[in-house]
């Protein structure tokens, strides 16, 4: 049930409004935009009469939601949601705002040489995220499965030296105060998706998170896993689109283009992609990146080595320094044609 007020409500006629849905038995989310203030309540809403709210002080209408996902529909926040970061050494950044923002780097920290060339190239290039796995799950129990907390400590002190925020995946909830220390964006893999135990913590902090879409799954599917780490209070989430499994062999996935209009039509999270996952080839990552952008993506996870032959991980996939430096001087000119920046 979403209840939209009146510009100008008073505290006290939200905070009826807010009693009303408790006394019914509904949880209650609150979403102040620039002009009016949303309540949406999440509980058994053809059970009770929107007149009942449509009739309170301040109120301006209120109707149910008929979709699945309640908040993270883009009935719940219109405007769209905006994640903020801020941080003495890399500044500030908006994911969901005017400028695409470029998360890249490595697979994982091998090394600390490794991950200090990865840094510099990727904030030579004007990205604003340093991105690399400490922890890694593999298809096969034998490939390299990362370095742990050792790496998330080269990989904050290599970002803090270039001014670079971190994104890293969490791939258990009996991680996450650990890697709260040394994460800016807590990243849940594919494979984790709808692992709803692990969303259902994230959902308790209030780190921003990093969703991807899992390989087989709907984009309905998607926004319920958002709807986990949304109703737990956690409101910083941001999507991820990183191709899906479809009959096509030739790339390691499909990268499904589509659905980033599709999600900012149906939800107000932002919605970015992963091209490197999404094909699996270093010489595709360019286009599939350059359509994103013009697509509407808010941002840009890219994978990146200095010497990607020679990577412990994802090497194929890896953009060499050249290459990644020519991505995002072609990221510019296609992102300022749809009106935003790089």
């Amino acid at each position: 049930m979403i209840v939209v007020m009146e510009r100008g409500a008073t505290e006290e006629n939200i905070q009826n409004v807010i009693d009303k849905f408790i006394v019914l038995e509904f949880s209650v989310h609150r979403s102040t935009g620039v002009v009016h203030t949303v309540l949406g309540g999440v509980g058994p809403a053809e059970l009770v009469d929107p007149a009942e709210f449509k009739v309170m002080p301040g109120v301006r209408e209120c109707y149910r939601i008929m979709s699945p996902y309640k908040l993270a529909s883009r009935a719940f926040k219109p405007e769209g949601t905006v994640v903020r970061f801020e941080s003495a050494a890399a500044g500030k950044v908006e994911l969901g705002g005017g400028q695409v923002v470029v998360m890249a780097g490595p697979s994982c920290v091998e090394s600390e040489e490794q991950i200090k060339q990865c840094a510099g190239i990727a904030a030579a290039n004007g990205a604003r995220f340093l991105r690399a796995g400490a922890f890694k799950p593999q298809s096969s129990p034998y490939g390299f499965q990362g370095l742990g907390e050792k790496g998330l400590q080269l990989l904050r002190q290599a970002a803090d030296q270039h001014g670079l925020f971190v994104v890293s995946e969490v791939v258990d909830h009996t991680q996450i105060a650990m890697m709260e220390q040394y994460v800016d964006l807590l990243q849940v893999g594919a494979q984790n998706m709808q692992n709803f135990t692990l969303l259902r913590e994230l959902g308790a902090t209030q780190r921003p998170v990093l969703l991807k879409r899992g390989i087989s799954a709907t984009i309905e599917e998607l926004l319920l896993s958002a709807e986990y780490i949304l109703t737990g209070g956690n409101y910083n989430v941001v999507l991820c689109e990183r191709g899906i499994r479809t009959f096509e062999t030739y790339t390691a996935s499909t990268m499904d283009i589509a659905a980033i209009p599709v999600v900012h039509k149906l939800s107000h999270l932002p919605i970015i992609a992963d091209p490197s996952h999404g094909t699996g080839r270093r010489d595709k990552v360019t286009p599939m990146a350059r359509a994103a952008v013009a697509a509407g993506a808010d941002g840009l996870l890219v994978e990146i080595h200095p010497d990607p032959d020679r990577a412990l991980s994802d090497g194929a996939h890896s953009q060499r320094p050249e290459q990644f430096a020519e991505l995002m001087a072609q990221l510019k000119v296609i992102a300022a044609a749809v009106g935003r920046s790089v």
